[in-house]
């Protein structure tokens, strides 16, 4: 069955960096794209950042572009996210998921399997 499993969250002040991984199972890695989401407590589901099967496309929501960096190792079946000038408002629960598609969108209709989630949390 599929898996994705997140590691890499915790706390750190503001300005700091983290760097998620969810480690894929149960599925061919390389044939879908996979994305970052994140839940904030009270608030809906957002978008974060989404890559295409092979990696080449990416896309980013408009209050983490510049300051994340997705990117796959599909040999490794990981998915990775580099949180760099992390802020307050960036603490969230962050939910590795993957697409049906092979392309990368931001709406959450566009995945069907979710990790657990791994809480990040910023501040000083």
């Amino acid at each position: 069955q599929v898996q994705l499993v997140e590691s890499g969250g915790g706390l750190v002040h503001p300005g700091g960096s983290l760097r998620l991984s969810c480690e894929a199972s149960g599925f061919i890695f390389g044939n879908y794209a996979m994305a970052w989401f994140r839940q904030a407590p009270g608030k809906d589901r957002q978008f974060v950042a989404g890559v295409n099967w092979s990696g080449g496309g990416t896309i980013y929501a408009d209050s983490v572009r510049g300051r994340f960096t997705i990117s796959r190792d599909n040999a490794e079946n990981t998915l990775d996210l580099q949180m760099n000038s992390l802020k307050a408002e960036d603490t969230a629960v962050y939910l590795c998921a993957k697409s049906y598609a092979r392309e990368t969108y931001s709406r959450p209709g566009y995945y069907n399997y979710w990790g657990q989630g791994i809480q990040v949390t910023v501040s000083s």
